[in-house]
């Protein structure tokens, strides 16, 4: 199977007609995704089989306290032949087990994005049809459009929703409420999950438009639907959906339909048409290749810039930023760190946020970003995350806020925004005060080495970050590599701009990144091993654990690493750690290796940082790779050229968070990753000859 790549029209085309046996299985895994720019998205399988309690055709982002819900789970698509016969097309788990001959019997012919805009075809014996999905931009509104293609001169379908209202995390085994109601006002239709709805849920509204368009009520029905990835992953996997009925419109040539559905109001809902939101939408995509640097305009890279641009959003509910950034003139963005289940990181937006925004040409929003962030600062840390439905942060992370400072470093190298370098100065002077003299978590500088170190009981800090049932898989308390790294960087950078701004204080911020600098390539480097240690005076002394932290080392602005020993990390690095899709968070000398990521939270949690590989890790080791070999980035874009094909493997167009240490690399964990997406766009660019 090939996918084709046609830079004009940006197609990644995935023919399914003669899919059969493995690769029908190997295909009936890999998932869709289209977001609304709020941090509501639609997903599923490319097939239409239900495979996550993520799953839906629209899950809306709305104001605190609800956050993100599932609001219109899953649609069934009908043809009714000539006939009178009635065969299901999609939306469903399709027959796809092997018959005596092995093939693998569908209707789906084709799967294909336009400028990432997810396309299906469907043939049942003469007929055929093509399905399009479209989520407005700003608004949690999808529409699902259907074109006849075949010669006849119509051909009617039938579209059944079903719904189950439940916040984005709930189990999918919540009860089914009986009590939803359904209210017909003409053409009109709410869905409405009744008086003894535990969250104040809003309506879910919906339309048909297209020749001969009508509903048919009858009466409420409900079904059990399966999630079989929910049951891999150690979760309930059964849930109960309800339909009230189902939609019928004819299909004719030149005249299709559509149906939509939407939380918002009649008025936004009935704003524009459906041929004008998709004119609208393929209008904005068009501007954001347009405007990202020319060297993503090849096909690998501006399906990289549309892939970016599904993680940029616009919080929903956080009604009190959004007042404050206009008032200064301002509007509010954040990044969503992954889809289906994380919110926006701090972590994740600074390392994400060159590749997102920097080199997609999105400047202005890369600013909305930086000075978003400084309103959180809080005892000198930014916020690890915000949890869904929430205005506030959490704040237990020792390495975000020291990742605020490389980006905006980057910035200021794309941009030269001196007003924004002032604004933000006084908060930089201030998060470097709190971690010299002491902040939360035991984050603080080590009076006898100028090294910083970290850890609280019960807490993971850094981006090793996994933690279950009260066990912190990889605690790595003490003073670890990349943390260091990070805080000498840190240092450099302010020392920098505030001799720019000709403060006094510049000095003695350096002679603070001296001594860390000095300490550090004392205590780091093991002889023994031929690398850096992962921790120092760590609970269990110095950790000499291979891991790939040891590349911030020289990866960054600011190396702290003296350079006689770059090339021994890389080497060891390039030995042990890289994959053709990423880095290993541990070396598979270790005895705590774990090749696969599997299994239920504990058992996945327990290899989480423990071998996995890490998509993102790739953008700097290019970095290290460079520092080492200036010359080769031919060389450097063969690294990325390796990971090409996953763009086609779990979810079409995107890159996973995770994958399997080991061959054949299955993606795992997030099907799309906005730091794994961004890491590999801003080295795209750079390797670019």
């Amino acid at each position: 199977m090939q996918t084709l790549h046609n830079p004009a029209a940006q197609i990644r085309r995935i023919p399914l007609t003669e899919a059969a046996g493995a690769a029908a299985r190997e295909l009936i895994g890999r998932e869709w995704l289209l977001t609304n720019g709020l941090g509501g998205y639609a997903s599923g399988t490319i097939f239409g089989n239900v495979t996550r309690r993520y799953h839906g055709l629209l899950i809306a982002a709305l104001p605190s306290p609800l956050g993100r819900v599932m609001m219109f789970n899953h649609l069934a698509e009908t043809v009714v032949m000539g006939d009178g016969r009635k065969i299901q097309i999609g939306g469903d788990e399709p027959n796809l087990l092997e018959d005596a001959a092995g093939a693998a019997p569908h209707y789906l012919t084709e799967f294909r994005l336009e400028r990432g805009l997810p396309h299906w075809r469907y043939k049942v014996e003469d007929v055929e049809v093509e399905k399009r999905v479209l989520l407005i931009h700003g608004q949690n509104t999808v529409h699902i459009s259907y074109a006849l293609l075949s010669a006849q001169e119509s051909v009617r379908i039938e579209l059944r929703p079903a719904v189950h209202f439940r916040l984005h995390e709930n189990d999918v085994a919540e009860p089914l409420r009986d009590d939803y109601e359904l209210a017909i006002r003409g053409a009109h239709y709410e869905i409405s999950a009744g008086e003894s709805a535990p969250h104040p849920f809003p309506p879910l509204r919906m339309m048909i438009e297209g020749d001969a368009g009508s509903f048919t009520h009858d009466g409420g029905a409900s079904r059990e639907i399966s999630y079989p990835l929910e049951a891999e992953r150690g979760y309930h996997s059964h849930g109960l959906l309800w339909s009230p009925g189902f939609f019928h419109v004819n299909l004719r040539p030149r005249r299709g339909a559509t149906l939509i559905a939407s939380t918002e109001s009649w008025c936004t809902l009935l704003a524009l048409t459906p041929a004008q939101a998709e004119v609208a939408e393929r209008e904005r995509r068009r501007r954001l290749l347009s405007q990202a640097d020319p060297k993503a305009h090849d096909s690998a890279g501006a399906q990289l810039v549309l892939a970016a641009d599904q993680f940029i959003m616009t919080p929903a509910g956080r009604i009190e930023d959004a007042a404050r950034a206009r008032a200064s003139g301002d509007e509010v963005r954040s990044v969503i760190a992954g889809y289906h289940w994380f919110t926006d990181w701090g972590r994740d937006t600074m390392i994400s946020l060159e590749g997102l925004t920097l080199t997609t040409g999105r400047f202005d929003e890369a600013g909305w970003i930086l000075r978003t962030f400084s309103h959180y600062i809080k005892n000198g840390l930014i916020p690890n995350y915000f949890p869904d439905g929430q205005n506030d942060g959490v704040y237990h992370t020792a390495d975000a806020t020291l990742w605020y400072f490389h980006a905006i470093s980057r910035y200021l190298d794309r941009t030269g925004d001196r007003p924004t370098l002032q604004l933000l100065l006084p908060k930089l002077r201030d998060i470097i005060e709190h971690h010299l003299r002491g902040t939360r978590f035991g984050i603080g500088v080590d009076p006898r080495d100028g090294l910083l170190k970290e850890g609280a009981e019960g807490y993971q800090l850094t981006w090793m970050d996994a933690k279950v049932d009260g066990w912190v898989v990889t605690p790595r308390r003490g003073k670890p590599v990349e943390i260091n790294a990070l805080w000498y960087n840190a240092l450099r950078l302010l020392e920098g701009w505030l001799r720019e701004e000709n403060d006094e204080g510049a000095q003695q911020i350096g002679e603070h990144a001296q001594r860390c600098r000095d300490s550090f390539n004392k205590r780091f480097w093991s002889e023994q091993c031929g690398y850096l240690y992962d921790v120092v005076d760590g609970e269990n002394a110095d950790d000499s654990s291979c891991r790939p932290n040891q590349i911030f080392s020289f990866s960054l602005t600011h190396p702290v690493l003296d350079e006689s020993r770059w090339t021994a990390v890389l080497n060891v690095v390039r030995e042990k750690l890289l994959t053709p899709v990423g880095l290993r968070s541990l070396s598979p000398d270790s005895p705590d290796y774990k090749p696969r990521y599997f299994g239920d939270l504990r058992a996945r949690d327990a290899a989480y940082h423990q071998g996995t590989v890490w998509g993102w890790l790739i953008g700097p080791f290019i970095d290290a790779w460079l520092k080492v070999h200036p010359e080769d980035r031919a060389g450097a874009r063969k690294w990325l050229e390796a990971s090409l094909p996953h763009l086609d493997r779990a979810c079409v167009g995107q890159i996973s968070e995770i994958f399997d240490a080991e061959e054949p690399f299955t993606p795992r964990g997030c099907i799309a990753q906005a730091w794994s997406v961004a890491e590999t766009l801003r080295c795209w660019v750079k390797t670019a000859e």
